[in-house]
């Protein structure tokens, strides 16, 4: 479990195929791993790795060919800056939202906007991710927990203050740069609640329509 606040900068060294796998080198830059054991669970741009091997500066994890799929690792190469976050302890300040380091698609820039102070970013979200977008609602990219803040279609708005574009590496986006997405938990939980006793039927998903909604005393 992670809470979507970056903690250090990082950056592939090296991959190595196993496989349809990887196994890949990560360069931790700042994170302290003084605390950080063998099996421990790290979030790398949002992703959670377990570390197989580590070292000084860099832990080792493996790839399935899951994650390479269904993130940005599919289109990674060495050099790639990471953002990195350990898995949080139950004593950790809780300063973003909850994290679970399982990625639900990958999203792409669409424009950037440098305000000064701060930057106007819009995402666009794959289109079946569109439902768990809610304005003032919270999303990670890349591992960052972040606020949206403006809604429309299957694409969502954040402002970035400065303190996060230096501590992460939404500094080096650029429009058309891919970027991981994780939605609310609590949004794909209660997707599935609504379900109701059809969640046990093989095959079936979820169809949240305003009749299921009004059915289920959530409008008047």
């Amino acid at each position: 479990m992670f809470t979507g606040i970056i903690e250090s900068l990082g950056e592939i060294s090296d991959m190595q195929p196993r496989g349809n796998d990887q196994r890949i080198t990560i360069q931790t830059g700042k994170l302290d791993l003084g605390d950080v054991k063998i099996g421990d669970s790290i979030a790398t741009n949002g992703v959670c790795l377990t570390a197989v091997e580590l070292g000084s500066g860099y832990f080792v994890a493996d790839v399935s060919i899951e994650t390479i799929k269904r993130s940005g690792f599919a289109h990674y190469r060495k050099g790639q800056a990471v953002n990195l976050e350990k898995a949080m302890m139950a004593t950790s300040r809780f300063g973003g939202h909850i994290v679970s380091g399982h990625v639900d698609g990958v999203g792409e820039i669409q424009s950037i906007h440098d305000l000064g102070q701060t930057w106007e970013i819009w995402v666009k979200a794959p289109d079946n991710l569109a439902k768990y977008l809610a304005e003032k609602g919270s999303v990670t990219v890349d591992g960052v927990s972040l606020t949206v803040n403006d809604v429309n279609g299957a694409a969502f708005k954040l402002t970035l203050v400065p303190h996060t574009l230096k501590e992460t590496i939404i500094q080096h986006y650029k429009t058309g740069t891919k970027v991981n997405l994780e939605v609310d938990v609590v949004a794909r939980y209660l997707e599935r609640l609504m379900m109701g006793d059809k969640a046990a039927e093989s095959g079936k998903s979820a169809d949240i329509s305003m009749s299921v909604l009004a059915e289920n005393g959530y409008l008047r």
